[in-house]
């Protein structure tokens, strides 16, 4: 079992031509990914060889999906033309997109959801600026090492795609159902709270690490879900327990404004909520070694 992304998962990448769109769908498929195409307007009606698997590139979302039965999209496009492949993909009402392209500015992000949100919110959107989603044994969308930990019992949700690695890492013995890299932009489509929702409902997810960062009140709001809806255990860890007030850290979103959005605030406010929270990463992942044995 896994949230949003299985087995059976039929994912196309948008971008499937250009450097980071071919490597990591060589990638994904390396991982057993049903990669089944990809779209590029420029390149419809030719295939991509990967290996000795040819993939069809498309013109569109929409003859890919007819094409295919595609349910998800790996968004692999410059900065530039994120917002128009994102809106492509919600027109064509694909499941699961998972946009992964970093330095996509805030007022196309926000147009894109504001979009998806006008639509019906039929497409749910992971990102943008994150490692993608991925389920261990099963399938892997985006840029997330398949080789890090097996499949198991713990679900992951992470603004941070290297500590999402390391956390996978360090809990190896264990394994994960899902992991899931949201991203670190200010605005972002799926939330700490979309995923802890989906790991409640997931009966073969028995645990849950949740991974923040300094600024925004993301955090805070999620403790407050914990509180009310869930009963597994949760660990967390939040990044920036250093960092100095005032100062953008990192993703575009980590900034402290005065006692707000401080790593020690978040941390107070999850273990308000019952969540154990680590100082460090390998602490973190140790809480949650002692909640398994």
């Amino acid at each position: 079992m896994a949230i949003w992304l299985t087995k059976d998962s039929k994912v196309i990448v948008q971008g499937i031509t250009g450097g980071e769109g071919s490597k990591h769908t060589k990638r994904m498929l390396a991982a057993g990914t049903q990669v089944v195409g990809g779209v590029n307007p420029r390149k419809a009606g030719t295939k991509v060889d990967f290996d000795g698997t040819e993939l069809p590139v498309f013109a569109t979302v929409a003859e890919a999906i007819a094409e295919t039965g595609a349910d998800v999209s790996v968004i692999f496009v410059p900065p530039a033309f994120t917002k128009a492949a994102v809106v492509e993909a919600i027109d064509a009402e694909i499941p699961l997109a998972v946009v992964i392209t970093e330095g996509v500015p805030v007022q196309d992000s926000a147009a894109f959801w504001a979009y998806n949100v006008a639509k019906g919110e039929k497409t749910r959107i992971i990102g943008p600026n994150c490692p993608g989603i991925a389920s261990p044994g099963a399938s892997n969308a985006g840029i997330i090492p398949a080789d890090i930990t097996p499949q198991g019992r713990i679900g992951l949700v992470s603004k941070s795609g290297t500590l999402t690695y390391q956390l996978m890492y360090e809990l190896r013995e264990f394994g994960f159902s899902t992991a899931v890299g949201i991203g670190g932009d200010p605005i972002i489509g799926t939330t700490h709270i979309d995923a802890l929702k989906a790991f409640q409902e997931d009966p073969e997810t028995d645990a849950i690490v949740m991974i923040g960062e300094i600024g925004g009140d993301a955090e805070e709001r999620a403790a407050e879900f914990i509180k009310a809806n869930v009963t597994k255990p949760v660990v967390g860890y939040i990044a920036g327990f250093t960092a100095p007030p005032g100062k953008t850290m990192g993703h575009a979103g980590a900034i402290i404004s005065g006692s707000a959005g401080t790593a020690d605030a978040k941390k107070a406010a999850l273990e308000a909520a019952g969540v154990k929270v680590g100082k460090t990463p390998s602490e973190t992942a140790q809480l949650m070694r002692d909640i398994l044995s």
